[in-house]
C-alpha cells in the first residue's frame, strides 16, 4: 500500500484527498519510482480545483512532476537507485502521477537529477522553472544576447515568471518584471528584476503597433498581455509564449509581425523531445542560482496540497509550491 492523492469525479460529484492505494492499481510503465517530491504548477492547479478538464481519465492521482529514486526499471536506461526528474507527458492527466509515494511511469519520460539539485530543489523548479528554461533557450536560439536592450516577463510572481526573471538577470539581460502585485516588488528586484511595471498596462486592448521597447519577451500569460507586449517588441525581436494566465485567445493583429520582422515563439515543456529537455536540466543546473530558488520557494505535505493549489488558482501564492511525498 502507498499512500497517495487521489482525485475522484463521479454522480456524486468531485473529491480530492489523501489515501491509501495498492501498487496493483497502478498504470502500466517499465519503471516504478518513489517520488520524494512533487510540486504545484498552474496545470495541477486546474486539476486539483476541477476548474479545468484537465483531467481525462477517472480516478487521477494527479502531479505533472516527481523527483525522487528508481524502485524497479524494465528500462535499459534506468536502474534501480537512480535519481530522476519528471515533467509533463501527460501524466497528472491521462496516466497516474507523482502527488504519491509510487508511480509506475515510463523510462523515456525520465531525466536524470542533476548532480547540482536535490529532489527538492528539482521540485522548486518543476514544469513551471523548466518551462522558463524552455523559454530562455528560444530567445537564444533566436540570437538574444546581454546588452540587447529590455527583456520584460509577464506573470512575474508565478512560477515561470519568478525562475526566468532570476535565469535572465544572471545571464546579463536587464530584465522588466510585470507584475500585479506591487507589494512583491522587492521579491521580483532580489530576483533579479531591474524595473517593476503594472501589468495592467499591458492587460487591455491597445494599439496594432506600439513605441517600440523590448527585445524580447517571455509571456506566461497570454490575451490582451500577450498581444500588446508583441505590439512593443522591437524591430526583429522574439516573444517566447509559453501560458494562458489571462486566457488562451490572441486578440491581435498581424502587424507586429510583417512590419518590425517580429517571431512569436511557442514554448511547449509537456511534449518537449528527450534532447531539449536534458538541455534545459543541465542550462538549469549552470544558471540557476540555487539560493535564490530558495526565495521561491514554500513547502507543503502532501496533505496540504488541496488546499495550496486553492491558494494558487486563487492568485495567493508567489513563486513555487513545493510537495513533501
Amino acid at each position: 500500500m502507498f499512500k497517495a492523492l487521489l482525485l475522484e469525479k463521479d454522480d456524486a460529484g468531485f473529491r480530492a484527498g489523501v489515501t491509501l492505494l495498492d501498487e496493483s492499481r497502478l498504470p502500466e510503465g517499465d519503471v516504478l519510482v518513489q517520488p520524494a517530491y512533487s510540486t504545484l504548477n498552474f496545470k495541477d492547479g486546474l486539476a486539483l480545483t476541477d476548474k479545468s478538464p484537465v483531467v481525462r481519465v477517472w480516478p487521477m492521482v494527479p502531479g505533472i512532476d516527481g523527483a525522487g529514486k528508481v524502485l524497479e526499471s524494465r528500462h535499459p536506461a534506468w536502474k534501480a537507485g537512480d535519481a530522476f526528474v519528471h515533467n509533463g507527458w501527460g501524466v497528472g492527466e491521462t496516466h497516474w502521477g507523482c502527488l504519491a509515494e509510487r508511480a509506475r511511469l515510463r523510462g523515456d519520460w525520465l531525466v536524470p537529477l542533476p548532480a547540482a539539485f536535490t529532489p527538492r530543489q528539482a521540485m522548486a523548479i518543476g514544469t513551471a522553472g523548466y518551462t522558463a528554461m524552455l523559454c530562455v533557450l528560444a530567445l537564444e536560439r533566436h540570437g538574444l544576447q546581454p546588452g540587447a536592450g529590455e527583456v520584460l516577463v509577464t506573470g512575474a510572481t508565478g512560477g515561470v515568471g519568478s525562475v526566468a526573471i532570476a535565469l535572465l538577470a544572471r545571464l546579463g539581460h536587464r530584465v522588466v518584471a510585470a507584475s500585479g502585485k506591487p507589494q512583491e516588488a522587492d521579491y521580483l528586484k532580489r530576483l533579479g528584476a531591474s524595473e517593476v511595471m503594472d501589468r495592467a498596462a499591458l492587460g487591455a486592448a491597445g494599439k496594432p503597433l506600439q513605441k517600440e521597447r523590448w527585445a524580447a519577451v517571455v509571456d506566461a500569460v497570454g490575451s490582451h498581455t500577450l498581444v500588446n507586449a508583441l505590439a512593443q517588441v522591437r524591430y526583429g525581436g522574439v516573444v517566447a509564449a509559453c501560458g494562458l494566465a489571462q486566457g488562451h485567445d490572441l486578440p491581435g493583429t498581424v502587424m507586429p509581425f510583417i512590419l518590425r520582422g517580429v517571431t512569436l515563439a511557442g514554448i511547449d515543456s509537456v511534449m518537449a523531445p528527450q534532447a531539449l529537455r536534458r538541455q534545459a536540466w543541465a542550462r538549469l543546473a549552470s544558471d540557476l542560482d540555487p539560493a535564490l530558488l530558495e526565495t521561491m520557494v514554500e513547502e507543503v505535505p502532501l496533505e496540504g496540497a488541496v488546499a495550496g493549489a486553492q491558494r494558487l488558482m486563487a492568485g495567493q501564492v508567489r513563486g513555487r509550491i513545493v510537495v513533501r511525498i
